[in-house]
């Protein structure tokens, strides 16, 4: 059973709020996390970017949203909306929308931002969009976590946030770290109860 954690990042800011919700999944017995990105979007038009990147996680193919039982979406926001590469990813989708491959199975977003008032909220909203219109489940973060309603940096209760700062320098905070981990093991846990019912026939 495997959590899909795909995401875009730029200067790495949202990269590692991955990776700390990938530490929060493998929490959960039996679930891995996935973790998966997309390719920058080229303004010329015959430009491709190699097969495996430099470094990180491989590129995301469609067969990894077969394959989870979950999907955390990630990006930095660009004006209150997700980043131009996992949108043009998310728009290439339409086999899986129409198989159903992600209809009933949760997913959660995360995203980081510049400033503490940069469309953190917006981002990732907006991203919600797509993944319901795949039939998602949507999981955030309620206020019984006491860091949610203490932070001063990221976390909202739409999903997990990060602020970098305007030069990208700024680390993770504690809070944002904690939050993060929640949300994954909060998806990962919701995953693997559907997964196993409706292994059972219960969904």
């Amino acid at each position: 059973m495997n959590i899909l954690i795909l995401y875009y990042s730029r200067q790495g800011a949202t990269r590692q709020l991955a990776e700390q919700i990938a530490l929060g999944v493998e929490r959960v017995p039996g679930v891995t996390a996935r973790l998966r990105t997309v390719p920058p979007v080229s303004a010329v038009c015959e430009a491709t970017a190699p097969a495996i990147p430099d470094d990180g996680p491989p590129y995301v193919e469609q067969s990894d949203l077969d394959d989870c039982i979950g999907l955390a979406l990630g990006s930095p926001t660009r004006y209150g909306n997700m980043a131009a590469p996992l949108k043009h990813f998310i728009d290439s989708t339409t086999s899986a929308w129409l198989s159903g491959a992600l209809a009933g199975k949760p997913g959660a977003v995360f995203t980081s931002t510049g400033s503490m008032h940069g469309g953190q909220e917006a981002t990732l909203l907006s991203m919600m969009i797509p993944l319901l219109h795949h039939g998602m489940v949507m999981v955030g973060l309620p206020y019984s976590e006491p860091a949610l309603m203490g932070t001063r940096t990221g976390g909202t209760p739409y999903g997990a946030s990060h602020v970098a700062g305007l030069d990208n320098t700024l680390p993770i905070s504690a809070d944002e770290k904690h939050l993060a981990q929640v949300l994954g093991t909060r998806l990962a846990q919701t995953a693997r109860a559907l997964h196993l019912g409706r292994q059972r026939g219960d969904a």
